[in-house]
């Protein structure tokens, strides 16, 4: 479908005395099987060179706190969870989400294989178990603590290599009665909105919900409803049953296979042009910052997401472009962004700066971003979204 060049892995973030070293670099090429239409890169890194220590806490994105809130509330009222009912989630990061679940007075677990993140989760109250999640590992949550009613997976489907292996914990975990939540990137609007800067190592497939239905069929799951959610810049929320009692699907979730046939992602044909449009993001931004350079204007970068060091690199945008960007992480801060080497420092330095353009790089967040954001129009600055096409946006303070 596209080829993006080689690029290190997207969160290794490199200290100041690992800036004179060397990188390892690995292609990343997504291509997409003609058999089940999933698409997907190899994996060339493995979970657990990515996960075991991890530089993503979902706490320090206020909208995404708050998207995990509303998600509990619709579970619980949809579902009928109270304090006799049980929750797992796969991949629970800092307890951004179990945190609700535990307001609430349910019992839960987060299974979370980064050492650090989950230790961040136990130290704010949330139950959560280190390791990666397969069939052995859910056999043993759920021989220790029991079947789940509601097993919740956002945004790690794409994230494991072994598809069915996954799939099949999923089964493990939850009740024969239960349901599975699954939040993961909708491949239709990656493609229609030019998103290819979430394209990188961390993520192995790419799904429609065609590809998705006949992923969790391997696992002894049935997909039951579907809704369309703005989170990632476009993302489905798949609700899944096991198959002896999950019924037929809803019409939603035939609505939604109707609209990918009708933009070709059930055939070649529907594929065969992105990359053309990949190339033309590409040009356009590097336009701008060549321009932007040649004019003495001054160009900082806002966020340190893993998309991001897709765009840089597939760009080659380095300090002589982007003078700098910044994170409210602070363990990315005196940091520098892998492959490209630019610097990250705290959200401070751009009103310390006052730089004339600042670079958007989680455009996913542009609302909350843009309202963050507004101080930088005191000066006359602006803020520059490189995705689905270049846009500079001015801001009223």
């Amino acid at each position: 479908m596209v080829d993006l060049g080689a690029t290190p892995p997207c969160e290794l973030f490199l200290t100041a005395e690992q800036v004179d070293e060397p990188e390892t670099t690995y292609p990343l090429h997504l291509r997409v099987c003609t058999g089940c239409w999933l698409a997907q890169i190899p994996p060339l890194i493995t979970p657990e060179d990515t996960f075991t220590e991890y530089a993503y806490f979902s706490s320090y994105s206020t909208s995404w706190v708050e998207h995990a809130r509303r998600f509990v509330d619709g579970a619980a009222g949809r579902l009928g969870l109270d304090e006799n009912s049980f929750v797992v989630e796969v991949a629970s990061n800092d307890g951004y989400l179990l945190r609700h679940v535990v307001d609430r007075g349910v019992r839960c677990l987060g299974i979370e294989p980064s050492k650090n993140v989950g230790q961040a989760a136990r130290d704010k109250g949330v139950p959560t178990v280190t390791a990666f999640l397969g069939p052995e590992t859910a056999a043993e949550v759920r021989a220790e603590h029991g079947p789940a009613d509601l097993v919740v997976a956002n945004n790690v489907y794409a994230h494991i290599p072994d598809v069915i292996g996954f799939t099949q914990g999923l089964r493990a975990l939850v009740a024969d009665d239960g349901w599975v939540s699954i939040e993961v990137q909708h491949l239709l609007t990656l493609m229609e909105l030019n998103q290819y800067d979430t394209i990188y190592h961390e993520h192995f497939q790419y799904y429609t919900v065609a590809s998705a239905q006949r992923a969790l069929a391997s696992g002894g799951l049935a997909l039951v409803d579907v809704e369309l959610l703005p989170t990632h810049g476009g993302s489905i929320r798949l609700w899944a049953r096991p198959q002896e009692v999950a019924g037929e699907p809803t019409s939603r979730v035939v609505e939604v296979l109707a609209a990918e046939k009708a933009a070709g992602l059930h055939e070649l044909s529907g594929y065969a042009e992105f990359a053309a449009r990949v190339a033309k993001v590409r040009r356009d931004l590097l336009k701008f910052l060549v321009e932007a350079a040649e004019q003495g204007k001054t160009v900082v970068g806002y966020g340190a997401p893993g998309k991001g060091n897709t765009l840089l690199n597939h760009c080659g945008i380095r300090p002589d472009l982007l003078r700098y960007t910044v994170d409210r992480n602070p363990y990315k801060h005196g940091r520098f962004t892998p492959g490209t080497r630019v610097p990250i420092a705290a959200p401070e330095r751009i009103a310390e700066d006052r730089p004339d353009y600042v670079l958007v790089l989680p455009w996913n967040l542009r609302e909350e971003l843009t309202a963050q954001l507004s101080y930088v129009g005191e000066w006359g600055g602006r803020l520059v979204f490189p995705i689905p096409n270049l846009e500079i946006v001015e801001v009223n303070p």
